[in-house]
């Protein structure tokens, strides 16, 4: 297996790690973590790679990528069942289980790139549903501690696409994961107009499950929010910032532009980051750098070409903020995760 991680990120930049572990077997993690704890930097646990910035220069310590795949199911009483998760298994893996098993509370996440145990870290969410609304505990290593240890979801600091597992970067490594869901043949309500749209179904209507997991992934198919496996937007890392928080004037102001202005699931004021991005000038296909581009669908996704680097891709990060500072006052904040010896 090449040690680049250029070959485990979906943008498909950065060098090498000095030691690059395939985990893939619960049983031995206890084994694994012993051969790095002594280790002088930390070690990076990777998942999917889909939202990792890996620098040039590579990684100087251990990178562990995450492959423990399971998921098993334990009814309880009345509708709710509890699906445990391994790690490593690929979110739209197991929201396809859920779906598949007529379980409701994670069919608007379908076609998230990224793995079960990268989504707490980042408390992903979409159209309405996030990962810690139906999380009951998580399996973690605490790295400095030394121990496997218990999270329950009122300990671990949820925010909008935030954690305290992201807030403290290295301390602790997510396991497993268990979710509750609940037995039923319908989704949750659509609360987002152009997905209700999209389904043919008026807003707030319950469509079937099946359904509404196929038409998340039909839209954001259509609107550039998934990753292709191939062609000029294939090598990226999905949404390159968060949508902002604002104030109340700066969201008068937004929407007197004609900007989206939206309360967040923690009931936080937040910008549209594509629309300003696209009110400072740019656009779907703007070319930013060499070998750095928008993509050719959506101006919030950033993607990498022939003569892109981590390096060069980072600057373009900043300029894009800087632009929209000195436009709005709005600062943006970079998603992907930088993989970086500093």
């Amino acid at each position: 297996m090449s040690d680049l991680l250029s070959d485990h990120t979906t943008l498909r930049l950065g060098g090498p790690a000095a030691r690059l572990l395939t985990h893939t077997d619960p049983a031995a993690w206890p084994d694994l973590a012993h051969t790095v704890i002594d280790e002088p930097t930390a070690p990076f646990v990777l998942g999917g790679g889909s939202n990792t910035l890996a620098d040039d220069t590579g990684y100087p310590g251990t990178v562990i990528r995450m492959a423990t795949c399971g998921i098993t199911a334990r009814p309880l009483d009345g509708s709710a069942v509890d699906v445990t998760a391994q790690a490593g298994e690929p979110l739209s893996a197991l929201v396809a289980f859920a779906v598949s098993e007529n379980l409701s509370g994670i069919e608007y996440l379908a076609g998230i790139p990224g793995t079960v145990g990268a989504a707490p870290v980042q408390n992903t969410g979409a159209y309405g549903q996030q990962i810690s609304d139906i999380l009951t505990r998580l399996t973690v290593y605490d790295w400095t501690r030394r121990q496997v240890a218990t999270f329950h979801p009122a300990g671990c600091s949820f925010g909008y696409r935030t954690s305290i597992f992201k807030a403290h970067p290295g301390r602790w490594t997510i396991l497993q994961i268990v979710l509750r869901l609940t037995r039923s043949m319908c989704a949750a309500p659509v609360t987002y107009q152009h997905l209700a749209h999209a389904l043919g179904i008026p807003l707030g209507a319950r469509p079937p499950l099946a359904e509404a997991a196929q038409g998340v992934l039909a839209d954001r198919c259509q609107r550039g929010l998934a990753l292709p496996g191939d062609g000029p937007d294939a090598r990226q890392a999905g949404s390159v910032f968060l949508n902002p928080p604002i104030t109340t004037a700066q969201a008068d102001v937004v929407r007197a532009a004609g900007g989206a202005v939206r309360h967040d699931d923690h009931g936080v004021l937040r910008a549209s980051a594509g629309w300003l991005l696209q009110m400072v000038g740019h656009h779907p296909g703007s070319r930013l750098a060499p070998g750095v581009s928008c993509s050719t669908l959506r101006t919030l996704t950033l993607t990498a070409h022939d003569g892109a680097t981590a390096a060069s891709f980072n600057t373009v990060l900043r300029s894009l903020a800087r632009d929209v500072f000195n436009a709005t006052g709005i600062w943006l904040h970079p998603e992907p995760i930088r993989l970086t010896a500093a």
